[in-house]
């Protein structure tokens, strides 16, 4: 389905993430020739179902499952060269092609291993001091775009110049050292095994990461590329380019639910500065959602149910959908399906349509409820405020409606859906004003109902 013009499609998570964003790029890109991851680091995790085989993927485009899709890592990624490595090599021994097919920006900021010792030390003294934990994954992504934004960052490129790698890296040590040992008092807290082997009385030693980095320069360095460069050229030939984001709106670092958001921007805006390619060359953006609401790790969460209580609705969410996170394992929070919050979500995307993801686990339920607003000191309100304060005092306002007790796993045509389903389904897009487009009816590639397609919307 190549177009002589070009059109591209941006997918983005308008909750909190894991809304099962690659199984829809791996579909989408049926219909494309290029994939762009464009922010976020290896604490995203997209599965993929291909004919009951799971594929669980943290930095490489959801396009890599696609024989002769390109895949581009844009500089809006901050790149963990150790952890894109072994994805690679799991990959190539299921016979995967991925070298040949990966283009890595050299603009990417690396993630070292001292980014991670940071971020296990905040948060095990965010816990000692009594403070609220955010919840990272503790896989150093909020440091590396702290250095990013400091202008101080180690980036891809850097790795072709040994002797400029280990000037700035003695530099970034000599800073980040005092930190761990000086405020955050590295020297008492315990890391784990695999931090511990760079690691010498609290503080980060120059020889293994230099050695390690050295490495995986050899590694990456087929793999560089000027992906801004290479992403206008696909354009201009008439390929097709989707550009998958990571991580939720609502964990965006301006219009997400601060501070318990990630250290990115996840809007479909982002897909442009993070990859290079100009606002202009971003076509549609579908809006990927599940048909209830989960939350992993710290921050408020307005509809979230009792769902570690066996029998409730929360429980059955959790349980049918099998609800832990594809990153860290953690059991994701539930909830009903937030119309309020996906209208923020639909205003800061300028969402073109929606995918409904999920919506099987519903199956079986006699009722559901659907938030339509909330009430906040006194005031009904029927959009999510911005901040983790504003919306901590949320009271949901919600709306009843019957369940069904039809199965819909694997269901790919409309008019099969149950009526309830069908009624439900209608009930969001005029909650939200967002027209949905595609429908998952279970993890597998094949179980999408397609009401209307990005590409040629």
């Amino acid at each position: 389905m190549k177009s002589t013009s070009g059109r591209n499609v941006v997918v983005v998570g308008t909750q909190w993430g894991d809304e099962g964003k690659g199984k829809l790029v791996d579909w989408l890109t049926e219909s494309a020739q290029g994939v762009v991851r464009f922010q976020g680091g290896h604490n995203a995790g997209h599965t993929l179902v291909i004919g009951g085989v799971k594929t669980a993927l943290h930095l490489i485009p959801s396009g890599i499952m696609r024989a002769g899709v390109t895949c581009y890592i844009g500089n809006g990624v901050v790149l963990s060269a150790a952890k894109l490595l072994e994805e690679i090599e799991g990959l190539e021994k299921a016979g995967v092609q991925v070298r040949e097919r990966l283009r890595i920006s050299e603009a990417c900021p690396l993630i070292l291993p001292f980014h991670a010792v940071l971020d296990v030390a905040r948060e095990a003294r965010r816990e000692q001091g009594g403070t609220e934990k955010i919840g990272t994954t503790g896989r150093g992504i909020g440091p590396a775009y702290e250095d990013k934004i400091a202008r101080r960052a180690l980036r891809v490129q850097d790795l072709k110049h040994p002797e400029r790698f280990a000037a700035k890296l003695r530099e970034l040590l000599a800073l980040h050292n005092h930190v761990l040992t000086q405020f955050l008092g590295s020297a008492t807290l315990a890391f784990g095994e695999t931090l511990a082997p760079y690691l010498k009385d609290g503080q980060v030693q120059f020889e293994p990461v230099y050695e390690e980095a050295m490495r995986h320069a050899q590694a990456l360095r087929p793999m560089m590329a000027d992906v801004s460069r290479e992403l206008n050229e696909a354009h201009r030939r008439g390929d097709n380019l989707l550009f998958e984001g990571a991580q939720g709106t609502l964990l965006d670092v301006d219009h997400g639910t601060y501070p318990f958001v990630t250290s990115s921007n996840c809007v479909a805006g982002n897909a442009a500065a993070g990859s290079g390619v100009g606002p202009g060359l971003l076509h549609y953006v579908l809006g990927i959602t599940k048909a209830y609401c989960t939350r992993v790790g710290g921050g408020p969460f307005p509809t979230e149910l009792e769902w570690e209580k066996e029998g409730t609705p929360g429980w059955h969410m959790a349980t049918v959908g099998a609800e832990k996170g594809v990153t860290t394992g953690r059991a994701r929070r539930c909830g009903w399906f937030d119309a309020a919050l996906l209208k923020r979500s639909a205003q800061v995307n300028g969402l073109s349509g929606l995918c409904i993801t999920k919506l099987d686990v519903l199956d079986g339920l006699p009722e559901l409820k659907l938030c339509v607003g909330y009430l906040l000191d006194g005031e009904r309100i029927d959009i999510l405020p911005l901040g983790a304060d504003d919306i901590a005092r949320c009271q949901p306002i919600y709306e009843t409606l019957e369940g069904w007790s039809e199965s819909t796993v694997g269901v790919t045509d409309y008019d099969r859906l149950p009526v309830n389903a069908r009624l439900y389904l209608q009930r969001i897009e005029h909650a939200t004003g967002v027209p949905i487009h595609l429908i998952s009816t279970s993890p597998d590639r094949d179980h999408t109902i397609m009401m209307r397609h990005p590409f040629l919307a």
